[in-house]
């Protein structure tokens, strides 16, 4: 039973006009505006300025993870439009001729039997994909899919087939520009379906002026799911139901949040602080004796279940030797955790994250970050033009209360 109290989703409301969503970027990525939030104190600022806030040697932690073009678009002889939306694979990333992925799939009362088939024309030649509908899975089926074009991994034909999957709530199809600005200029490893939004302001020039006031880089992988665009619908947000989505660290990241543990250590977005904070839980798993199978996982309210006073540098330690007990370098799994009012936040001080929608569990996680002055920093940005949600503004929130030991 979790010891989280009841938390009525509506105290996390607040009024967000249409046109005060962000459809389009900005020419530039780090024009963006950024709000500052210490102490209980807002100023404005720009993006571009973020050297001068962020505190001289810090280690921001960025998630590589590249978004996917997971949108298909098949129709039936008869000219019905299937929507498959590409969730994640059962099994590994690149198979080759066939594949079965975990899909969402838009007018599904059309489609219950029989193959769908697209032609697509691409550098190498025609393709022809076949997707066949399998059971249902929670509240998405499993899609299995077949291309004739030998060798070639299927997120390469979802790249010559797919579509930007754009966030729901920009309510417009993509443009050619989204291919490039709906990505990170860090992204490497194929998997996400959205974007990790914080990172998107970055640019060359932004990191050089941060290695310049002697931050240091980072990576870890979160592949970002459709679920993270799900409000949350219950009047108490302990009843709904966090997805889970795929973790992969390496063991020398490890070191470094061990040798930062006592600095600044700044998640740019969400999807890195949930990892940063799953990792702490992995390792109390382990020095409990509940070492991964294969791969971990956090449980959306592990971290409530009992009062846990390992330090932080114990819990990454111990997943550092398990690392080298099994000698493996890396560690894969997924994380359910949803952090609400009362988390104590074991890793992370200082967060970079854009403006999240009304009664999400995104908006939580900041409210835990910084308590109640979450409503005074996105009333400031309401009154002073921010833009808002994936392609809008940012926020550089430094935490209220932080156990690091």
């Amino acid at each position: 039973m979790t010891k989280v109290p009841f938390i009525n989703i509506s105290d996390y409301n607040y009024p967000l006009p249409d046109d005060r969503i962000a459809r389009f970027p900005l020419e530039k990525r780090d024009q963006s505006k950024l709000l500052l939030y210490k102490d209980g104190s807002i100023t404005g600022s720009s993006f571009s300025r973020i050297a001068s806030h962020i505190p001289e040697g810090s280690l921001l932690v960025f998630n590589d993870t590249r978004v996917i073009r997971a949108r298909l678009m098949f129709f039936k002889p008869e000219g019905a439009r299937i929507e498959v939306f590409c969730l994640q694979p059962e099994g590994a990333y690149g198979q080759t001729a066939r594949a079965t992925w975990k899909c969402f799939i838009g007018n599904a009362k059309r489609w219950k039997s029989g193959e769908l088939k697209m032609e697509i024309s691409c550098p190498a030649g025609n393709i022809t994909l076949l997707a066949e509908r399998g059971k249902v899975i929670d509240d998405a089926y499993l899609v299995s899919f077949k291309w004739d074009v030998p060798g070639m991994p299927f997120e390469q034909v979802l790249e010559y087939a797919g579509k930007v999957p754009l966030p729901p709530y920009l309510n417009r199809e993509p443009v050619e520009s989204d291919a490039e600005r709906y990505q990170t200029i860090y992204a490497r490893f194929n998997g996400s379906v959205a974007a990790p939004t914080a990172g998107l302001h970055f640019t060359p020039a932004i990191l050089e002026s941060l290695e310049a006031v002697h931050c240091r880089f980072e990576y870890l992988t979160l592949h970002v799911g459709a679920g993270t665009f799900k409000p949350v619908s219950a009047s108490d947000a302990r009843e709904h139901l966090m997805h889970e989505e795929e973790v992969i660290v390496e063991k020398s990241f490890l070191l470094k949040l061990l040798q930062n543990l006592q600095g600044h250590i700044v998640p740019v977005g969400t999807t890195s602080m949930r990892t940063l904070e799953s990792l702490y839980w992995l390792g109390v798993q382990i020095i409990n004796g509940q070492e991964p199978d294969g791969h971990f996982n956090i449980r959306q309210w592990e971290p409530y279940g009992s009062e846990v006073k390992i330090p932080a540098s114990e819990a990454l330690q111990a997943i550092h030797d398990y690392l080298s007990r099994i000698r493996q370098t890396t560690i894969r799994g997924f994380t359910g955790i949803m952090i609400v009012p009362g988390y104590r936040f074991r890793i992370c001080n200082v967060l970079i994250t854009n403006f999240h929608q009304p009664q999400s569990t995104l908006l939580l996680l900041v409210a835990a970050f910084i308590g109640e002055g979450w409503k005074q920093a996105y009333q400031y940005a309401l009154e002073n033009d921010f833009r808002f949600l994936s392609y809008g503004d940012s926020c550089l929130f430094f935490a209220k209360n932080v156990e690091i030991d």
